[in-house]
């Protein structure tokens, strides 16, 4: 071959014996560092037979320093030509499934098709192109990362073990011949699944589950023999099936919810569908796998299941018979409590009784509380839940049971009865207070008068509801239910025994006066956008629902919806004050501080504010107080002004300015000025603060409401809910600092507001 041509890239299809054979030999001749092989399981005899086309060459290759990778599938009938080709190789794998072959060097690579019966190759493809032998190469590297050692797969058939694997059965046949193996092989077997896979088994495997029993009793081994989980129906032929099982000697437990998948297991390998093989139906997809992670996993499930949620299959059976179709089961595990509890509200259909033992044990129960809230509004369920008190627990059922419309409709009279202090109601939800139960220390839940969840109260020094439980009983049956509804029928009458005389003794003691102010407030505040949402929602219904030749007005439309989304907003920010006010009242208003310029943020806020505005009707401009020398100047913000970085909570901070600017463009007229002002000022050698004011050219303050300026709902204006300073004052008094406020001096119009944040936070 000449220089020219071994630069020449080739690819050809090589037919024909001869050909294949010269091809062969000139390929691992060629070879000068690495000869990668796979092929399949039927082809090893070839390379033994033939060997001066493959063994002969593979030596001679071996032995100039070429390393020879070599893929094949290793079975009982090629084995012994495996342990040759060993020898010839530098390392072999094994790989179930291949078909055809790959042969790669250096500089070629070849690709032949199955081999049919004891034939030679009689078809090659073969190419020296970069890129075919780029391919090959990545082919049989994906192969080989895949294969095991052969050695491994060589112990594994010489000692009968079989390979770790798991995969999907999809063929009836294969599925039926894997079971019926599986059971043989089997001195133990643990089964879950339907009554339609007990039928399955019974069809097709019974003989096999009896041979498991007599060889156990003959034997007299201490294993476990079949035990079968299955939710047993009041169904004559479910019955019928059991009891088969249990005359055969097979271990039964009804179990009340089965999970999605029906499994069997024994100590070598797991069998898995989700499909319920109704009236003994054959499945169609088969899981299975040998993995002990796996095996370990659905026995350990199974025993799991069996021990804390198993009913002996008699005793169903014996209720069933008796009329008495019920279950009573303890519940070990918190969290399959907490999903149970979750199941129960969610299916309730009428009617739900809860007590709650400790103030802390409604507060970790709020997610189901309210779930049933959703209940109760879906499906007009009553929820009735007696509850020991304390101010927290007050303030998240006045939230439950809070009804926006009826709070616009109710006078402030009304309002102060429907949230006094012993009792609260809401529609289908009414709530009452009851004294801290000190020796039944228990959540009991019923539901429908025919479903009762009891739960044991184990340490309420804990914040989450699975940890503060103890162990807990689940009943259906209608003594035990019924029991339980006389005790809380009882408490509830005592506690409204207790309310109405606490009521005519203290005449209804005002002791949620600020609540109500505000209550008051926020009707009115809620009135205004809530009325063009619901007008300008229906009015922009009826103009998309227009008939279809009639021109929908895009600007009409667009222009409703600015509003319905300020107005929405407005409901937002009014959201957000309340539940802040509850964050400032149980004192777990948080602060997420950072470093951050305070110049940069008060101009996004101002130049936001502009933005916000129509026709700029207030001029707002920003300053700082510079101390230059001795003297101090005051310049209006500049690009090239970097002072005043402060650690503090960004998001909070620009809250309070924003309340403060709100304030002030709500007090004053067209062709007003607004004056930021920002100074740093040292409080003693060490320490420094800065003091940021807002100076307006309004109306003023009110002398009347000065005093109590920055208290809740302190406010004289038909607008606000008088909660935006309180927030104010405490989100300041958060960061150390102060805030205050006083009219202008020297005969100017307006106020001034002010707080200061300490420099060393």
């Amino acid at each position: 071959m000449t220089q020219g041509e071994e630069n020449e890239e080739i690819t050809e299809v090589l037919y024909g014996i001869e050909n294949t054979k010269s091809i062969g030999v000139n390929f691992i001749q060629n070879a000068n560092k690495h000869l990668d092989l796979f092929g399949e399981k039927n082809r090893l005899s070839k390379i033994i037979e033939f060997s001066d086309i493959y063994k002969n060459n593979c030596i001679a290759a071996k032995n100039r320093g070429v390393k020879i990778r070599f893929i094949t599938e290793i079975t009982k009938e090629n084995i012994q030509y495996c342990k040759e080709i060993i020898g010839l190789v530098t390392e072999m794998r094994h790989l179930e499934g291949l078909v055809g072959g790959i042969a790669v060097t250096e500089n070629e690579c070849m690709i032949t098709t199955s081999l049919k019966n004891s034939q030679l190759l009689t078809q090659v493809f073969h190419s020296n192109s970069f890129e075919v032998i780029k391919l090959g190469q990545h082919i049989f590297d994906t192969f080989w990362e895949k294969a095991t050692p052969a050695y491994q797969r060589i112990q594994e058939i010489e000692e009968g073990i079989e390979p770790l694997k798991t995969k999907v059965l999809e063929n009836q046949e294969e599925i039926f011949n894997h079971i019926r193996v599986a059971i043989k092989r089997s001195t133990e077997r643990f089964v879950c699944s339907s009554i339609g896979g007990m039928q399955l088994v019974y069809n097709n495997f019974f003989d096999l589950y009896k041979d498991i029993i007599n060889k156990q009793k003959k034997e007299g081994t201490e294993n476990n023999g079949i035990k079968w989980l299955t939710h047993i129906n009041d169904d004559k032929n479910s019955i019928e099936i059991v009891l088969k099982f249990l005359d055969a000697g097979i271990q039964v437990r009804h179990i009340k919810n089965l999970p999605p998948m029906n499994f069997s297991a024994d100590s070598k390998s797991i069998q898995a569908t989700i499909e319920q093989m109704d009236k003994g139906k054959f499945m169609n997809n088969l899981l299975i796998s040998n993995e002990p992670a796996y095996v370990n996993h659905f026995i350990l499930f199974f025993q799991d299941l069996w021990d804390n949620q198993g009913v002996d299959a008699k005793e169903r059976i014996r209720n069933i018979e008796e009329g008495l179709d019920y279950d009573t089961e303890i519940i070990i595990h918190s969290d399959r409590t907490l999903d149970l509890y979750l199941d129960i509200v969610q299916s309730t259909q009428s009617e739900i009784f809860l007590i709650l033992p400790t103030p802390k044990a409604f507060i970790r129960q709020l997610k189901e509380i309210f779930l049933a809230k959703q209940i109760s509004k879906e499906r007009k369920v009553k929820v009735r839940i007696l509850t020991p008190t304390n101010k927290v627990v007050e303030e998240w059922i006045k939230r439950l049971l809070q009804k926006e419309e009826d709070i616009e409709k109710k006078e402030d009279n009304n309002i102060n009865s429907r949230y006094s202090t012993k009792s609260f109601s809401y529609d289908d939800i009414e709530v009452r207070y009851i004294e801290k139960m000190a020796q039944t220390k228990a959540t009991i839940l019923v539901a429908d008068r025919n479903e009762s969840l009891v739960i044991e109260l184990k340490d309420d020094t804990k914040d989450t509801f699975t940890q503060a439980i103890g162990h807990s009983t689940h009943s259906t049956s209608k003594a035990n239910v019924l029991s339980y509804v006389a005790i809380f029928e009882n408490l509830w009458k005592q506690s409204e025994l207790y309310q109405e005389i606490k009521e005519s003794n203290e005449k209804l003691e005002v002791k949620d006066k600020v609540l109500n102010e505000f209550i008051h407030i926020a009707a009115h505040e809620l009135r205004n956008p809530i009325q063009p949402i619901l007008s300008l929602t229906q009015l922009v219904k009826s103009e998309i629902t227009k008939e279809a030749d009639v021109e929908i007005d895009k600007d009409k439309v667009l222009k409703f919806l600015e509003v319905i989304i300020r107005s929405a907003k407005k409901l937002l920010g009014l959201s957000d004050n309340v539940l802040d006010i509850a964050k400032i009242e149980t004192n777990s208003l948080s602060l997420y501080k950072e470093i951050f310029n305070l110049k940069d943020l008060l101009q996004d806020l101002i130049d936001d504010f502009k933005n916000q505005q129509k026709n700029d009707i207030c001029n707002i401009k920003l300053y700082f107080n510079i101390v230059e020398g001795k003297q101090q100047k005051q310049k209006q913000q500049e690009p090239n002004v970097d002072l005043f970085f402060i650690k503090a909570d960004k998001a909070r901070i620009s809250q309070v300015v924003s309340n403060l600017l709100i304030n002030a463009l709500k007090f004053t007229n067209k062709n007003c000025l607004i004056q930021v002002i920002v100074e740093e000022k040292e409080i003693s050698n060490r320490r420094k603060e800065v003091i940021v004011s807002i100076k307006d050219t309004g109306t003023g303050i009110d002398t009347d409401i000065l005093p109590k300026l920055f208290t809740k709902f302190a406010s004289k204006s038909e607008k606000g809910t008088g909660l935006g300073l309180y927030i104010s004052k405490n989100i300041i008094e958060a960061h150390g600092g102060k805030i205050w406020a006083k009219n202008n001096d020297d005969g100017e119009r307006g106020a001034t507001f002010s707080f200061s944040l300490p420099l060393d936070s």
